[in-house]
């Protein structure tokens, strides 16, 4: 029976997926008995999944003639069929990627970092994470943690690190990952014991991080309370930097130990007497993230206790 063209706007709101597939199939099989042979159909089942398509599209898709003779596209058939094999690919996307977030073995994670972490942690998450995964990791840098956090509960990140104490909403959770201890680096020809204390830190000049980076807010407030006015000299916000200008004699500098490079044979670590309390490497996370994203998040935690014990041992001053 040949379907009597319609006019004016179509709706196709009862589309299915089904209908598209016994469209390609039969244009790929080229008979009805042969296309739901390949589906796994019945012949009839197919004959209804196109009557229903031709309908809803108020339009003859095949010329039939009969028999065992191959059917053809009509006109409205080539259109919807370019449509439907577009749609299917799209579906196959749409299938891939559905699985690999359910399985945590594929998609984009966008994670908020600072320096040391960029530095010390996070290439050997990336690394354990890519060999388990086909994960497509985004870092992005801030010194503001607060900032950072925003950005995670706006759902611009999905998971990141801060250095300092931070509310997170309900619907978040603040994971405690590793204590990261302060430590002073001074040059390799500083006459030093095992400690340097605040009253040396007194009377030198000092090198340190801008007034509004976290740590250094940390750092700062534990001079003052362990009774030094710091003479900061000069102020980056990059590790090496810092540590090149102690190494060159301009003064000391307190850091924590994940951001110094304890294997520069240049420059003295040691622990602060009394010692300001460390700061704590935390997580941001959704309460209910991705599997990719969670399993990140179990990787970040051994990969920061090991870089923090790998550069305890190192300096050894623990």
């Amino acid at each position: 029976m040949v379907t009597a063209p319609s006019r004016g706007h179509v709706s196709l709101d009862g589309l299915d997926i089904r209908h598209l597939r016994a469209l390609t199939a039969v244009v790929e099989y080229g008979t009805f008995a042969s296309a739901a042979d390949s589906l796994g159909f019945t012949q009839s089942a197919v004959s209804q999944q196109i009557a229903s398509l031709e309908r809803l599209v108020g339009e003859q898709l095949f010329d039939r003639p009969g028999g065992p003779r191959p059917v053809t596209l009509t006109a409205a058939g080539r259109l919807v069929v370019k449509h439907a094999e577009r749609m299917l690919e799209q579906v196959k996307v749409f299938e891939r990627e559905l699985t690999g977030y359910k399985t945590g073995s594929a998609g984009r994670i966008d994670v908020g970092v600072f320096q040391s972490v960029a530095v010390k942690v996070l290439p050997a998450v990336v690394g354990r994470l890519l060999r388990e995964t086909q994960a497509d990791v985004r870092p992005h840098e801030s010194n503001n943690d607060n900032e950072t956090v925003k950005r995670v509960e706006s759902g611009e990140l999905d998971v990141c690190f801060v250095a300092s104490p931070v509310r997170v909403p309900a619907s978040f959770e603040l994971v405690e990952v590793v204590s990261d201890p302060f430590v002073v680096v001074a040059p390799a020809g500083y006459e030093a014991g095992d400690a340097i204390t605040m009253g040396e830190l007194a009377d030198v000049p000092l090198i340190g991080q801008p007034v509004s980076d976290t740590c250094q807010i940390k750092i700062s407030a534990g001079l003052v309370d362990g009774g030094v006015s710091p003479d900061y000299v000069f102020r980056t916000n990059d590790n090496a930097a810092l540590q090149s200008m102690v190494r060159e004699g301009m003064g000391l500098a307190v850091m924590p130990l994940l951001g110094v490079d304890v294997g520069d044979p240049k420059i003295l670590v040691r622990r602060l007497d009394p010692p300001i309390p460390p700061r704590t490497i935390s997580l941001v996370l959704p309460k209910n993230p991705s599997p990719m994203v969670r399993r990140f998040a179990d990787l970040a935690i051994d990969v920061c206790r090991e870089a923090v014990q790998a550069v305890s041992s190192a300096s050894d001053i623990l």
